[in-house]
């Protein structure tokens, strides 16, 4: 029976075959099988993982617990990581700012605008850490320098490559209005691009903020400075106490800063209250009769 006949006489289509889904799953499972060998993967080591991060963290919280006698240190540590986060974005927004511009399509020539993507897909492949270890603490050496400056550099990639794709979708409006009336390059990116896209740029810096400040405590593990490194010499040398009360600033702190960055991030794209107001008033106009 053929399948045209199948259907015809059981009123349905025939499944489609599964043979493909078992090929695709067959060969993910290789790749997972093939990527554990290749990373020597113990799994006497892996099945003990859980019982020995209980283990950790009873000592932290539990026996002995935490050190609250710690606290001061952890937060100037965590301080630390917070300016080196804030330095690091600093420096990516006011040099990522002039590359997005040269780095939008409707900006730029094609071969210059390519060519800067590049060199942002190349600058995003290195990890803080790399930067870090391998350029500027061999430079500037141990200390919160060397994590800004690793910082920095690395954020200018994605900064920038997020930038040149919001002036890629701006209003072309105002840009034929700022040509029309004898702008010159300069002042047609002043006047028409600019206000346009600084919102959602200025809301891309903050979030690559909250997002350094996890990068900055990392960093202090390779000297870094910051709570990165007090972590660090806390576990080494088995300070459970310690390491267990410098954890506990950092989530408290990465929440705060989550929290504040998340709410002034909505004013700056929403508006502020004089607008909500205006909305409001139109919505409704009876206010306007009442006033």
């Amino acid at each position: 029976m053929t399948a045209a006949t199948a259907v015809r006489s059981t009123g349905r289509p025939v499944p489609p075959s599964r043979l493909r889904r078992y090929v695709a799953l067959l060969g993910l499972a290789a790749v997972i099988v093939w990527a554990a060998v290749g990373i020597d993967v113990d799994l006497d080591k892996l099945l003990r993982l859980p019982s020995g991060v209980l283990l950790i963290a009873q000592r932290m919280f539990v026996d002995p617990g935490l050190d609250v006698t710690y606290f001061e240190t952890a937060m100037v540590g965590m301080l630390q990581s917070i300016e080196i986060a804030w330095v690091g974005t600093v420096i990516a927004a006011i040099l990522s700012l002039p590359i997005g511009f040269v780095a939008a399509k409707n900006v730029s020539s094609g071969p210059i605008s390519n060519a800067i993507r590049v060199l942002l897909d190349a600058i995003r492949a290195f990890p803080e850490l790399v930067l870090a270890v391998a350029i500027f603490i061999p430079i500037a050496g141990l200390g919160p320098v060397a994590g800004a400056l690793a910082i920095g550099i690395h954020s200018i990639g994605t900064l920038g490559k997020l930038t040149a794709e919001v002036i890629e979708g701006i209003d072309t409006g105002p840009v034929e209005a700022a040509r029309s009336v004898g702008g010159n390059t300069l002042q047609v990116h002043r006047w028409a691009v600019l206000p346009q896209v600084l919102p959602e740029i200025i809301a891309f810096w903050l979030y690559r903020f909250e997002i350094n400040i996890r990068g900055a405590a990392v960093l202090g593990v390779v000297g870094a400075g910051g709570i990165g490194f007090l972590l660090q010499q806390t576990v080494v040398y088995g300070r459970f106490g310690k390491a267990g009360m410098a954890l506990v600033v950092v989530i408290v702190a990465t929440i705060l800063v989550d929290t504040v960055s998340g709410w002034v991030r909505r004013r700056i794209i929403e508006g502020g209250g004089t607008r909500r107001v205006i909305e409001a008033e139109l919505e409704q106009p009876e206010l306007l009769t009442a006033t």
